[in-house]
């Protein structure tokens, strides 16, 4: 596997990403992104979690009966407007795994539990983020939401990501797949996130943004699916192992 400088480089230039900062002064305002985006988040919310909530189900008991804490994990983050919400997921890591360092997540960590190492592999853990949608914090596809210390950091450009609302995936999704595999090989995951990972991850939802539409929005759903299956293809469940 290609050192972390190496993926870093290579990714950054997967896409031109130069000179965003003056193409974000405005926003386009069609139907979709006024009315159609919020409907289609709620439909389709609503019948994935009636649809998955079998599967719900499984996953809880599978956390609860595997280790100490709750099912679910919330965490603040910030989203449309600047404003806080709590986003939910599956509990991947120990229960006090929030408040021990680092802030962020690399491969192989050692506060993630047995189960959570399956949830996170899969996306699993992403699941109960339906629930977000379908609220209206988040969409199906937006720039995904980040931690409220991080947000303190962002230039007045960057923070043009929060006149839409952050997503459960995005255009740097699919770019930084296995971000945990690129920090878990820095000797400094938190500043090499910071200062590389992050404004990439930016520069090209500020992109997004400015070319939302059903069609993109679209694209960018399957795409993340196609990541998903071959990712089961390429790691397939071994039970008991």
């Amino acid at each position: 596997m290609p050192s972390s400088p190496q993926l870093l480089d290579r990714m950054r230039h997967s896409n031109d990403t130069k000179g965003v900062g003056s193409q974000h002064n405005t926003l386009k305002k069609g139907f979709y992104i006024r009315h159609g985006k919020r409907v289609f988040d709620f439909v389709f919310s609503a019948i994935g979690l009636l649809i998955l909530s079998p599967l719900f189900v499984v996953v809880a008991m599978c956390i609860k009966f595997t280790s100490r804490g709750s099912v679910f994990f919330r965490q603040p983050r910030v989203g449309r407007g600047g404003q806080r919400f709590l986003i939910v997921k599956f509990r991947s890591m120990l229960q006090m795994a929030s408040k021990m360092p680092p802030g962020i997540t690399v491969s192989n960590d050692k506060r993630i539990t047995r189960v959570g190492k399956i949830l996170r592999r899969y996306k699993i853990d992403e699941l109960p983020q339906l629930c977000n949608v379908l609220l209206g914090d988040m969409s199906f596809v937006g720039p995904r939401p980040e931690l409220p210390e991080y947000v303190e950091t962002y230039s007045v450009d960057q923070k043009l990501v929060f006149c839409v609302r952050p997503g459960i995936t995005d255009p740097a999704s699919l770019v930084y797949r296995n971000e945990e595999e690129i920090l878990s090989e820095s000797q400094d995951p938190e500043e090499i996130y910071r200062t590389e990972i992050l404004p990439d991850k930016l520069a090209r939802n500020l992109t997004y943004i400015q070319n939302i539409s059903f069609w993109n929005d679209l694209h960018i759903i399957f795409a993340t699916l196609g990541q998903l299956f071959l990712s089961v293809k390429e790691n397939p469940l071994r039970v008991g192992k």
